[in-house]
């Protein structure tokens, strides 16, 4: 089997290490004698929605956003978009969750256009929202808790058309004021999750892997199950830690 893995705008929003993401998808592939094919597009490159099969889109700064905005409006945020609706899996973290949703208005009221994959928008906030997070998750029947670390100050308001990835437990989520953290359309997830968050949460990186694969090859085709033991014990452990601790860093000014 065969998938292929777009890295979107890597060397512009590349804040925070999660392209450690990828690093987990790629292992979490070959383990299973999947080969994954890893791509990096940029400004001025295509995206062909019939060849991919994974998209992961990181974060990054306001300038970065801007310039990368623009090139989503030429073309390629329609071609992601097809992708996702015929079945590709999408992981966008942080300035990449936010520039899928309809917009990103700044501080200075400037509004960025985003490419309306999620129904979502997000406003600049006066404080940022820094911590662990903690959110309850249940996709597909099954119910998950999921890990990670925030650190924006952007707030991001869901429409009636998406659904959350979760519901927080710790920390902040989209806006610290709903409950919601993420968003998820099909098989793409929108989330504020760092950490990097694929390697804390083995279940999320299975999820995108398994719906790439019956996007690729039909909806008959089953993950084969990993030894996950010692992922269980890491993540069981950083829970209980957050759980403990608590978000000690929230809304720092």
């Amino acid at each position: 089997m065969r998938l292929r893995l777009i890295h979107l705008y890597g060397d512009l929003m590349n804040l925070y290490g999660d392209r450690g993401n990828i690093l987990a998808l790629a292992r979490r592939c070959a383990w299973r004698s999947i080969d994954l094919t890893i791509d990096e597009m940029s400004v001025g490159d295509r995206v062909d929605p019939g060849t991919s099969d994974i998209f992961f889109f990181g974060g990054g700064q306001d300038r970065e956003q801007e310039t990368v905005s623009r090139d989503l409006m030429a073309g390629n945020g329609k071609a992601i978009q097809e992708a996702v609706d015929v079945g590709a899996s999408l992981l966008a973290v942080c300035g990449g969750y936010q520039l899928l949703g309809r917009f990103f208005r700044t501080g200075e009221g400037t509004e960025i256009p985003g490419t309306g994959l999620f129904d979502a928008y997000t406003v600049a906030g006066g404080s940022r929202m820094v911590g662990n997070l903690l959110i309850a998750s249940e996709i597909d029947g099954e119910s998950h808790t999921t890990i990670g670390f925030e650190n924006h100050s952007g707030q991001t308001y869901l429409g009636e058309s998406v659904e959350p990835l979760g519901r927080v437990t710790v920390g902040s989520g989209n806006n610290g004021k709903d409950g919601l953290e993420g968003a998820r359309y099909k098989g793409a997830i929108g989330t504020y999750l760092h950490g990097p968050a694929l390697p804390k949460n083995p279940w999320l990186t299975d999820w995108l892997i398994r719906a790439a694969l019956r996007r690729r090859f039909g909806t008959d085709v089953s993950l084969p199950a990993l030894e996950d033991n010692r992922e269980i014990e890491a993540h069981a452990a950083v829970e209980e830690r957050v759980r403990r601790e608590g978000n000690v860093h929230t809304s720092i000014r």
